[in-house]
């Protein structure tokens, strides 16, 4: 679904004024009836993402971590089945799972005499009933199962969704009888930095109201909606890179992207919100009258 950049500041700023949790992602799709779940739930997670990123460093002085670790003690002293960590994570505006992830570590500091290690840490985030400690696993489960936008649960759920478009966007290549190289076939071939798929034969998007089309070499699936952040960032981080190496490409974001962002069509990477029915070989384009 592609949002004009009105219509998705409206959305993100109704999100300032709501929680991250479930009850709000309903409130969302009743205040925009009209929006995809998928869109609104992709749009949902990444301004979450940007809160977080812009408050993380105040969760992590030494005077928070020592005071959200305090009120953990002495909350399960009061009742070793309440969600404690849930209630705080919620209180003090943080990700459940990334508030677990800060009492873990402080309390395996006690445990031990050198820091834990970023994979023990992982590893018991993953597998709760690793943890030393009855009361503090299960309360590590219940942040990261109630955690809309963090953690390995989540962590799993988004790279099960990728990996799914991925295999829609290669039946669909294959019912059009189109031959290209995944990503896996390109680092075979030594290919450090690739899109998901190159077309081995170019093909041509042809354009409603013009004469020729947009030339296409490469195409990249994301499971996600395309908002400027995310979108400058792939542009420095991947298309910029799959261009200068491949040529022109495409690029589709399943769950919509901001329509002003697809302004360098002329310059070679485009955006689509689907897999597009207007292709056609470089061979059929010539062919044409």
């Amino acid at each position: 679904m592609i949002l004009t950049k009105a219509q998705y500041e409206e959305i993100a700023q109704f999100l300032v004024a709501v929680p991250p949790t479930r009850q709000s992602l309903r409130k969302l799709k009743q205040r925009f009836p009209s929006q995809s779940q998928s869109t609104l739930l992709s749009i949902f997670s990444q301004e979450y993402q940007k809160h977080i990123k812009r408050t993380h460093a105040k969760h992590h002085t030494v005077e928070a971590i020592e005071t959200y670790y305090q009120r953990y003690l002495s909350g399960v002293v009061k009742d070793g089945t309440a969600p404690v960590l849930l209630e705080l994570a919620n209180e003090v505006d943080y990700a459940p799972s990334l508030m677990a992830r800060i009492i873990l570590e402080r309390f395996l500091q006690d445990q031990e005499e050198s820091p834990p290690s970023k994979s023990v840490i992982n590893s018991m985030l993953r597998d709760p009933s690793q943890i030393p400690d009855g009361v503090l696993a299960n309360q590590v489960y219940q942040c990261i199962v109630n955690d809309c936008c963090y953690g390995p649960l989540v962590g799993c759920i988004k790279h099960a969704i990728g990996h799914e478009h991925e295999v829609l966007l290669r039946d669909l290549l294959l019912e059009r009888n189109l031959s290209f190289l995944d990503e896996d076939q390109l680092r075979a071939k030594g290919y450090d930095k690739t899109p998901d798929f190159i077309l081995e034969v170019p093909v041509v998007m042809l354009c409603p109201l013009a004469l020729e089309g947009h030339i296409i070499h490469w195409i990249e699936s994301k499971a996600s909606f395309g908002d400027e952040c995310s979108h400058q960032a792939y542009l420095h981080d991947q298309f910029w890179s799959y261009w200068n190496r491949f040529g022109p490409g495409l690029v589709i974001y399943w769950y919509g992207f901001i329509k002003e962002l697809d302004c360098n069509r002329e310059r070679g990477i485009l955006l689509k919100d689907c897999f597009p029915t207007d292709l056609v070989t470089l061979g059929q384009s010539i062919a044409q009258p």
